[in-house]
């Protein structure tokens, strides 16, 4: 199976960034949901760097309290544009990107416990 016409969205932040005392990831989890986004999901970073070069990780040895997210939603390009326009953009959301994709396979997900 392939579906053609899809797109991703990431938006990368800082984990301690919140919005009215509700963890960010959350927020925008929740909004997604709302907004009848197709496919939405939280990655952590393990390791990274941007337009500073320099390297935030979440290793042990990497004691700084400096962790990021990436929030991930698969959909058409007309609902990721409107749900980038409820976005709050700040200092501490760093990189908004939105691309084609092709999905290859999709074998649903199994739901433990159901």
């Amino acid at each position: 199976m392939t579906t053609d016409g899809q797109h991703l969205l990431r938006i990368y932040f800082d984990a301690a960034l919140a919005l009215q005392d509700q963890a960010y990831d959350a927020v925008l989890i929740a909004r997604a949901r709302d907004m009848k986004i197709a496919s939405a999901a939280v990655l952590r970073v393990i390791e990274a760097y941007g337009d500073t070069a320099i390297v935030h990780g979440g290793k042990a040895r990497d004691l700084a309290p400096y962790q990021h997210l990436i929030v991930e939603l698969v959909d058409t390009q007309p609902k990721l544009k409107a749900f980038v326009e409820t976005l709050e953009l700040s200092v501490e959301i760093g990189l908004v990107t939105l691309e084609k994709v092709q999905v290859v396979g999709y074998g649903g997900h199994r739901h433990h416990g159901a």
